[in-house]
């Protein structure tokens, strides 16, 4: 059987459209400055980003995050979770200044298990 031109074009157009769907990437992980505690226990992070743009950020306590939401939103920007140890930060475009929000995640390690607050300050400049 063949084709006609035109079919074969709209099958060309169509596949490299769903190819550049398919190429999108992920925001770059955000520069964190943070000292993670063991699970049960509290943390506080440091990062700054650009007005407008987006970082990703884990929780990276040692062992399992089972579960995990947004316990304080930001004032200045979005927080979008990915699963459930990774979540997204946009600053509001054209903001300069501090924001802030927490993360409340529960899991197990090897040596505890619990519901940690993550708190992440962050500088948008």
């Amino acid at each position: 059987m063949r084709m006609s031109k035109a079919a074969a074009l709209v099958l060309i157009v169509g596949a490299s459209s769903i190819a550049s769907v398919s190429l999108a990437t992920a925001a770059p992980d955000c520069p964190l400055s943070l000292t993670l505690a063991d699970w049960g226990e509290n943390s506080t992070g440091y990062f700054t980003v650009v007005p407008g743009e987006s970082c990703q950020f884990a929780i990276k306590l040692t062992g399992t995050v089972s579960s995990s939401d947004i316990s304080q939103k930001p004032g200045h920007g979005k927080l979008k979770k990915v699963n459930a140890s990774t979540y997204q930060y946009t600053a509001k475009a054209k903001y300069k200044g501090s924001d802030a929000f927490a993360i409340t995640a529960t899991g197990k390690g090897q040596k505890a298990s619990g519901t940690s607050v993550v708190t992440m300050q962050v500088t948008i400049k």
